[in-house]
């Protein structure tokens, strides 16, 4: 992966729309590839884990037509799904890997999944054991780690308590539930991402949610619809503390999902004193969207609940930049899951801002930053991991001198056009 260097300085200006949000996007197409008819595709993100996705679907027996962001998926109907000639390659993508694993849970038929060096480090026991009782047979390593083979067949409905908080083990669960004999529930420790749920109703499934338990019901028929994709959450949150951090800045961040389960970063940057307008702007399958209009700001130090951290997990990267720019203290607890992305996020993001000049620690499972007035440039290392390589770039336009960011074009993963978008909006540098 080839590396980047970035001179400090500059503001943003203007306004900006993001690729498709990646977690709808993802859904979008499996979805559509287990719904009766075709279903039609709008604002589908370009990044490589929803590429893999859907490399994943077609190796199944889906046909989809088109390339990001309008395609069209034809589908096969709840268990239509046909039996792989070889290896389904989820590459960097664990939603791939876990929502798929769902899927073919309820299939007559053997899958083996395989990722990059990367995917193949994280944890896919927690998938594998509701999938167990439920009646499939699960190999992985003795690690708990893919490869990861699925064996299908006839499932049964549960009731699973999640251990974690994970949007992804909840969503292979309840899509297993649709292949199952009864009901299906799953209890959530803490609430996540609900896109699952919502595009389910979308589609025509009925689900039932009550507090932390959401259900379906085994056989529930999907409809093929239309599904308009807002743009993600996760990337907007690097232009919004960008343009937050960098002096000067004005800017628009248009169609941005403003799912409740997603934008518990822009409570987080509310606190911290950020001056962002919320305007709503529409609702599309099940979801809403908002524009963002964003100003250069002071911020203040800010502590981040456990109980908060799973509606903004991927935004930490980012918001550990915000704090390390701000007045005084901020804690952010509970991030032990940053363990088990792309990297050791959280180990990264330590070290990540300590190469810039900032305080920053960890003390078990808690990350501590105390904010500094500038930054010092300084050359970082992505770890491979996207959202990292976001961070390192934009911390270097908030430094003085140039900085440069190892395996910058990891990115590609979720935004394979930020950086050209980025600097096609910074003004002054």
């Amino acid at each position: 992966m080839k590396d980047r260097s970035v001179a400090g300085g500059g503001r943003l200006e203007g306004e900006v729309r993001v690729p498709g949000d990646k977690s709808v996007s993802h859904r979008a197409l499996i979805l559509g590839a287990l719904a009766e008819g075709e279903t039609a595709v709008e604002g589908l993100s370009s990044g490589a884990d929803v590429a893999s996705t859907r490399t994943c679907l077609e190796a199944l027996g889906v046909e989809i037509s088109g390339a990001a962001p309008t395609l069209r998926v034809r589908g096969r109907g709840l268990g239509g799904l046909r039996a792989p000639a070889k290896d389904l390659d989820a590459g960097n993508s664990g939603t791939t890997m876990r929502l798929l694993a769902g899927v073919v849970a309820g299939h007559g038929f053997a899958s083996r999944f395989v990722g990059d060096e990367s995917l193949t480090r994280r944890p896919m026991k927690r998938v594998a054991e509701p999938l167990r009782a439920m009646g499939a047979t699960i190999g992985l390593t003795e690690g708990g780690t893919a490869p990861l083979t699925v064996s299908g067949g006839a499932l049964k409905g549960i009731e699973y308590a999640l251990p974690m908080a994970s949007a992804q083990v909840k969503s292979a669960v309840l899509l297993a539930g649709l292949h199952a004999s009864g009901r299906t529930t799953v209890v959530e420790p803490a609430a996540t991402r609900d896109h699952t749920e919502r595009m389910l109703a979308a589609f025509g499934v009925p689900v039932s949610a009550r507090g932390l338990a959401v259900s379906v019901e085994g056989g529930s028929r999907l409809t093929a619809t239309k599904v308009l994709i807002p743009g993600d959450p996760s990337s907007a949150a690097f232009w919004v503390v960008a343009a937050t951090l960098a002096p000067g800045s004005e800017l628009a961040v248009r169609g941005v999902g403003a799912n409740p389960t997603r934008t518990g970063y822009l409570n987080v940057l509310a606190r911290m004193g950020a001056d962002i307008h919320r305007e709503p702007v529409r609702g599309e399958g099940g979801e809403s969207v908002e524009d963002l209009i964003v100003s250069c700001s002071e911020l203040i130090g800010v502590n981040v609940a456990a109980d908060e951290v799973p509606g903004l997990i991927d935004e930490v990267p980012i918001l550990a930049l915000a704090a390390a720019l701000a007045s005084g203290e901020s804690r952010f607890n509970g991030l032990g899951e940053l363990r088990h992305k792309e990297s050791d996020r959280l180990m990264g993001i330590a070290a990540l801002l300590t190469s810039f000049g900032a305080s920053a620690r960890v003390e078990n499972d808690d990350l501590l930053i105390t904010g500094v007035k500038t930054l010092k440039p300084a050359e970082v290392d992505s770890l491979g991991d996207h959202r990292l390589a976001m961070t390192g770039y934009i911390a270097g336009v908030l430094a003085s001198g140039e900085s440069g960011v190892l395996g910058a074009s990891c990115a590609e993963i979720s935004y394979p056009t930020f950086y050209d978008d980025f600097n096609a909006r910074r003004c002054g540098a």
